[in-house]
């Protein structure tokens, strides 16, 4: 399985996906072939990204770069429009790909909505924080919603990239519950808040500092990157194919639960 891995670079948890699914891999023995990394930041653009390509060398990956800050200035002088650029910047990126034959594309801290053309060609994982069917938007909108919905659990997701956002195909999810011991005082505390002005005031008031807000993204956050690792690993061992832009389970429905193999990495790992 030839593995792309796709980055902004853009800041320390760009970087930990990338480092903490290779140790992973390594601890358990997992041939994981990543065979380029793609940075959509050129070296000095950024401390951060800079970063980032370090790492990637330190790993001994190949890397390939492609400014898209400095690509969009260039079209936007043009009059080209946001839609025409975004197809012929991943035109660009698909070429420089493309002689390394990949099986499968990871986006993990990747800021750019990718075009149609790059959606038909590859399987692209995304990882979204939220359960199959759940909210979308950014990570403090998805949950938000699940304040004001009061939802009992949440999870996250890892889907298939299409031109519809955060609503490709999913192939693998982990849940876990926002209710019961540690949560149910953040609750009571929170509703009472909201019974003026409903979640939004106390978003506007408290923002990500709110308790029952941030012990659920902490969940969240924790658990996010063995699903990641987790899904790749189903691609490495066997458990998912793909077919161009598509992901099969070998025989089993998809998406896959992999709450199970999450949490028993967590009592693991920690």
């Amino acid at each position: 399985m030839n593995i792309g891995w796709l980055s902004s670079g853009r800041d320390r948890a760009a970087r930990n996906l990338l480092a903490d699914v290779v140790d992973r891999a390594r601890l358990d023995e997992i041939p994981l072939d990543i065979r380029v990394v793609f940075c959509d930041r050129e070296p000095g653009e950024s401390e951060q990204s800079d970063l980032f390509l370090e790492l990637a060398e330190d790993l001994g990956f190949s890397a390939v770069n492609l400014s898209s800050a400095r690509s969009w200035q260039i079209a936007k002088a043009a009059g080209t429009s946001r839609d025409q650029w975004r197809a012929d910047f991943h035109e660009r990126a698909m070429l420089l790909l493309e002689s390394f034959e990949l099986d499968v594309l990871v986006l993990a801290g990747y800021m750019l909505i990718v075009g149609p053309a790059m959606c038909g060609r590859y399987a692209m994982l995304n990882l979204h924080p939220a359960l199959p069917g759940g909210p979308t938007g950014t990570w403090q909108e998805v949950i938000w919603e699940l304040l004001g919905a009061g939802a009992l659990e949440t999870g996250a997701m890892i889907h298939l990239v299409t031109p519809e956002l955060d609503r490709g195909p999913v192939v693998a999810f982990d849940r876990f519950a926002i209710v019961g011991d540690g949560f149910d005082p953040l609750w009571a505390q929170f509703r009472q808040k909201a019974a003026g002005g409903g979640s939004a005031a106390v978003a506007a008031a408290e923002g990500e500092a709110e308790p029952l807000f941030a012990a659920v993204r902490r969940c969240g956050e924790r658990r996010e990157i063995p699903l990641l690792y987790q899904t790749v690993k189903a691609f490495v061992t066997g458990r998912l194919h793909t077919d161009g832009c598509t992901v099969d389970g070998d025989g089993m429905a998809l998406p896959l639960d992999l709450t199970a193999e999450v949490t028993a990495e967590l009592e693991v790992r920690g």
